[in-house]
């Protein structure tokens, strides 16, 4: 069976991420999406909130499996027989570190990483840029599915 792992934070899951987890769930019989748990960052969504959020938005996909992590990511890959790592290229600034990341990756561990350039349509896009504009009320529907888009605004009027 051919996995991969599409790992990130994810606060929010935006339509950029969703791209990239359904192009991946193409090429792979199961394709793990990793929430990163950084304690030293507060983020807007919990951990739990975050992958019941990806849970909801890649359901359709049918073979996605959403769990979080903490710690090196070659480990989880370890820990779950994931040969292969997918991560979204925007701009050529993101392939700079990305690459260090793989190379570090693979030379701990032997897991590859599969680059997928972003769709030109969400090349700009990311979830910090995502939770700034909606906080100073810009409309960020399009940029998010519908049930993430919902969350963010409760949690902003909340907030």
């Amino acid at each position: 069976m051919r996995r991969a792992v599409c790992p990130g934070s994810f606060d929010p899951i935006t339509n950029g991420h969703l791209d990239i987890i359904g192009r991946a769930s193409k090429l792979y019989d199961v394709v793990h999406v990793a929430v990163m748990i950084n304690q030293s960052k507060k983020g807007l969504f919990t951990v739990d909130e975050r992958i019941d959020l990806i849970r909801q938005v890649t359901a359709d996909f049918g073979n996605v499996q959403v769990e979080s992590f903490h710690g090196l990511l070659v480990d989880f890959c370890k820990q779950r027989d994931i040969p292969a790592i997918v991560k979204g290229l925007r701009a050529v600034s993101d392939f700079d570190y990305e690459l260090q990341m793989a190379q570090m990756n693979n030379g701990l561990s032997g897991v590859e990483t599969l680059f997928v350039p972003t769709n030109p349509t969400y090349s700009f896009l990311s979830s910090s840029l995502v939770k700034e504009v909606a906080t100073w009320g810009g409309d960020v529907s399009h940029l998010l599915p519908p049930p993430v888009h919902q969350a963010l605004t409760e949690r902003l009027a909340r907030d």
